[in-house]
């Protein structure tokens, strides 16, 4: 019976961008900024209710934090830390770094509203 012949896998490595195909970030990548996102949420969730409102979250983020704050037992907290990172993923980016701003070490913890 003859065989059928076979691509060369060497010949469309996935691993090796071409020319024509946009530089993603590696899956270890994305991995680690998850996880900083997810210690991120943390730093959240560690906050007061007075600091959480003068960061100014998104509504379904804010709610996410302040459900995980009631929250007890260990498997359903790491379940809600993993659904903020989620949503942290999908923030812009521009208040994603103002809330990385006000949890910086070395500035003052949370930014005093106007009067």
């Amino acid at each position: 019976m003859p065989r059928l012949p076979t691509q060369d896998p060497r010949l469309h490595s996935p691993a090796l961008p071409t020319a024509d195909a946009p530089l993603t970030p590696s899956k270890t990548q994305r991995k680690r900024d998850a996880h900083a996102l997810q210690a991120l949420g943390a730093q959240l969730v560690a906050l007061s209710v007075a600091q959480l409102a003068r960061l100014e979250l998104p509504e379904a983020l804010h709610e996410a934090v302040v459900a995980a704050q009631r929250m007890r037992s260990h498997g359903a907290r790491t379940r809600q830390m993993q659904y903020i990172g989620k949503l942290m993923r999908q923030l812009e980016p521009g208040v994603l770094s103002r809330i990385r701003a006000a949890l910086a070490p070395g500035r003052p913890r949370i930014p005093h509203p106007k009067l």
